[in-house]
């Protein structure tokens, strides 16, 4: 070991879906870090919008898949977890997770503490929270004035043409008031880094960003701020989009500058493009974000996860980078990293320890 760690790193992921699973995957395994994930809770379709509608719960998908990710029985709790139910007529198309946090909602009449149990169950290290415990719907407002109601009406167009979205906001039920779970703006108050992403960009991201309370709270922070931007564009949310407009979209709603951008710079095949592209999905060219650095680290290294026929991040690349380069970045200027000069030859003369394109670590080399 080069370094030595005075205290915990506290990280803090905002997001949602398959992508914040895939970063919650690989985090899980980096030791000596304390980690939060802030789970969105616009989600309405599928079983998560069913028991929303039927029982009144608030939406357990996002959260679920959080728990799973960070639990150490993983492998087994989403083969359980997951399965979706065939046999009962009115159970059909749930999974077994989401009745659990169902049922443990309303015996203990907390989802938080569902949560929390859920977590006691499969033994998961770190912090799952709800962005809210408010009740809300997401709404879409799109350049021709129109409005989209609900998040899977807003993620999944229905005609193959859809005007590109101006705002998202949020709306409470039965008149009701939204605001930020306090356990979350105390968890952003002591990060030391929180990060971004991935995952669809309205949807999942933004919608955990516009929860009163919450932009307020990361305004305020002294976290350094990492966006892990998207590899492909989505039809309906950022089609047309490049790699700046995401960067752009994400701090117009932060109302601040990110620290750094993890981006993927190695490209699917033609093959997977091809089939992408049918969909109006295009890959993301980083090349045009080292034009607009403005003091923001460019982070691009090959985080493509090229094991089947999807595109995404691969989480054990993407902990590998943040292991590498912005834990001991942010250990380093928070001062729980010993400043020893051998240590910090040793990460500067290390490829494998440096995968960052267009800068280098500016304090690392005043250091060494």
């Amino acid at each position: 070991m080069y370094f030595n760690i005075n205290d915990t790193l506290n990280i803090l992921t905002i997001g949602g879906g398959s992508g914040q699973y895939t970063l919650l995957s690989g985090l899980r395994d980096i030791k000596n870090i304390e980690i939060t994930a802030v789970a969105s809770m616009a989600d309405n379709g599928g079983s998560t919008g069913r028991l929303r509608d039927e029982l009144g719960i608030l939406p357990p998908g996002d959260v679920l898949k959080c728990v799973i990710a960070l639990s150490p029985l993983r492998d087994t709790a989403k083969k359980i977890m997951l399965k979706k139910i065939k046999g009962d007529r009115r159970l059909q198309g749930h999974n077994a997770g989401n009745l659990l946090i169902t049922m443990l909602s309303r015996y203990t009449g907390s989802f938080p503490a569902a949560i929390r149990t859920l977590s006691e169950i499969l033994e998961v290290s770190g912090t799952v929270l709800p962005g809210t415990t408010n009740k809300v719907t997401l709404v879409a407002e799109l350049v021709d004035g129109s409005r989209i109601y609900g998040e899977s009406a807003i993620d999944i167009p229905q005609s193959k043409q859809r005007e590109q979205i101006r705002d998202i906001f949020l709306v409470p039920h039965h008149n009701g008031s939204i605001s930020a779970y306090p356990p979350v703006i105390e968890a952003i108050k002591n990060s030391d880094v929180i990060l971004i992403g991935p995952g669809d960009l309205f949807t999942s991201i933004i919608a955990s960003l516009i929860v009163p309370g919450i932009k307020k709270a990361i305004q305020s922070t002294n976290a350094r701020i990492f966006y892990i931007l998207n590899i492909m564009t989505k039809f309906g949310e950022t089609h047309t989009f490049n790699a700046n407009d995401f960067v752009q979209k994400i701090e117009s709603y932060l109302g601040r500058q990110v620290n750094g951008i993890i981006c993927n710079n190695r490209k699917p095949n033609s093959r997977l493009l091809k089939k992408y592209l049918s969909e109006k999905s295009e890959f993301v060219d980083i090349e045009a974000l080292g034009k607009r650095l403005n003091h923001r680290l460019i982070y691009a290294d090959n985080l493509l996860d090229s094991s089947d026929e999807i595109v995404r991040h691969d989480s054990k690349k993407l902990a590998a980078i943040i292991q590498s380069i912005i834990i001991k970045e942010t250990l380093i200027e928070s001062g729980k990293l010993t400043n020893d000069r051998k240590m910090m030859q040793f990460i500067l003369k290390d490829p494998a320890k440096m995968p960052i394109k267009y800068k280098s670590l500016k304090a690392l080399k005043k250091i060494a």
